[in-house]
């Protein structure tokens, strides 16, 4: 599966910005998507996932201000957007969306197969 992300920028804190990837290739459905971020110094941490199931699930630093949906209505493309609201100055950071084929949820970094390309949020107070 390969993955493509977009969105992110600048904005101030309490603003609202929306990530995009799009998953590509005849088996996408069946993988979970997630979120990571990564901020400088820091080691990448899990934001949410989008099940392959439908069951989504969020890091609790993000519960209630981020949302994250998918659209597999497309067979050969799904995509996992990210909106993220109520952003705040450590929301700041380096977000990729990865994939994974499993049965469980999982939220480590490692136990996910395929990355998409990093995309740059940067919240200013």
């Amino acid at each position: 599966v390969q993955l493509q992300a977009s969105g992110g920028g600048w904005v101030q804190a309490g603003g609202s910005l929306r990530l995009s990837c799009a998953a590509s290739g005849p088996t996408g459905r069946s993988y979970d998507i997630g979120w990571f971020r990564q901020a400088p110094g820091k080691e990448r941490e899990f934001v949410a996932v989008a099940r392959n199931n439908g069951d989504t699930y969020y890091a609790e630093s993000v519960k209630g201000r981020f949302t994250i949906s998918r659209d597999a209505r497309d067979y050969a493309k799904n995509t996992v957007d990210l909106q993220m609201n109520t952003l705040k100055d450590e929301d700041t950071a380096v977000y990729y969306c990865a994939a994974r084929r499993g049965l469980r949820l999982t939220t480590g970094a490692r136990t996910y197969d395929y990355w998409g390309q990093e995309t740059l949020v940067t919240v200013s107070s």
